[in-house]
């Protein structure tokens, strides 16, 4: 299968080529970037010389499949002549997350260049729509944030152990805010420094609302949700807080979990409280249940490497699941360590 991915040049497009570069499938055979074009993908990223492809202001193939990496707004844009012709499409991008399109309008600041299509869009997380996914022409890759979020709480919600109100408490390297040059994101201003943001709000709160309300819909899910940016490059871990309302021990929570994902390779319930190194490179999701007796509360930890599991990975993962491939061909990386 021919493959296009646009904006290669961004962390989750330089990412894509990496994976797909290895798959045994697929053959890359456009890439575009904007400030970039007509140079080597070697030369903007030494690690992706074998990729041997020139950088183009536009995907210059024909492709049976094109990924977009560009911001939102901007990949809807790009997108829409190729869902026109029929070619199936995966964005990394914000732009068909979210079912309602006012919502979308509300939380991003802009009017959807293609609304016409956020009706036949997929929400891309395999663990909870894989049959979808395997029909669909677009699907819209979830958010870091997101992805670490619901796979924590799903099987809590989806079994009714817990209350409506959740918090999650999120960190994430810096490389979660893209390859851009501002202040914020500088060595001298994140390194041995911890910082919360969007506190008022963050875009990614109404898809964990959204994905979580599916689960369970004779009660709406309210969520609270905090980001932090740490001093590491990549990497989230997720804290999830809820207070449960069923009697429920330790072993027994356990095995729900781990009973609740049994068909889902990436996904592992783990026996201690995991670390975002333990994910690094990997398409890997970790999770740990809990239980703290002392006020009836439910928390869960889950780590992924935002890059990965967070957008690159879980794309190619949609990618493997439209095309009738198995699920972790070309996604079988274990972690790096240290």
């Amino acid at each position: 299968m021919k493959v296009g991915i646009v904006n290669v040049t961004g962390y989750a497009g330089a990412e894509l080529a990496r994976i797909l570069h290895q798959h045994p499938k697929i053959q890359v055979v456009s890439v575009t970037g904007r400030s970039t074009a007509g140079r080597r993908l070697g030369e903007v990223y030494p690690h992706l010389e074998a990729v041997n492809l020139t950088i183009t202001e536009e995907v210059t193939e024909s492709v049976d499949i094109i990924f977009s990496a560009l911001p939102h707004a901007a990949s809807a844009e790009k997108l829409g002549p190729y869902l026109k012709a029929g070619v199936k499409a995966i964005d990394i991008s914000a732009d068909y997350r979210l079912d309602d399109v006012s919502e979308y309008e509300e939380w991003y600041g802009i009017e959807h260049p293609y609304p016409e299509y956020i009706k036949n869009a997929v929400y891309g997380l395999p663990e909870l729509h894989r049959s979808e996914i395997h029909d669909a022409t677009l699907v819209a890759n979830p958010g870091c944030y997101p992805t670490a979020s619901i796979l924590a709480l799903a099987p809590a919600v989806q079994e009714n152990l817990i209350e409506t109100n959740v918090i999650v408490d999120a960190k994430s390297g810096v490389s979660g805010a893209g390859r851009k040059a501002e202040i914020q994101y500088l060595y001298n201003e994140v390194n041995e420094s911890l910082r919360a943001y969007s506190l008022s709000g963050h875009r990614h709160l109404p898809e964990i609302t959204q994905e979580l309300c599916k689960l369970r819909t004779s009660k709406s899910t309210t969520v609270t949700f905090v980001p932090h940016l740490v001093p590491m490059t990549r990497g989230i871990l997720a804290t999830c807080y809820a207070t449960t309302n069923v009697d429920i021990d330790e072993s027994d929570l356990q095995t729900l979990y781990k009973e609740y994902y049994t068909d889902h390779a990436f996904v592992k319930v783990v026996d201690n409280p995991p670390s975002t190194k333990q994910t690094l490179g990997s398409n890997n999701c970790l999770i740990y249940p809990t239980l703290d007796r002392r006020t009836n509360r439910l928390i869960v930890i889950s780590c992924i490497d935002n890059l990965i599991k967070g957008a690159a990975g879980q794309a190619v993962q949609n990618m493997n699941l439209m095309l009738g491939y198995s699920e972790n061909t070309g996604l079988n990386q274990i972690a790096i360590y240290p």
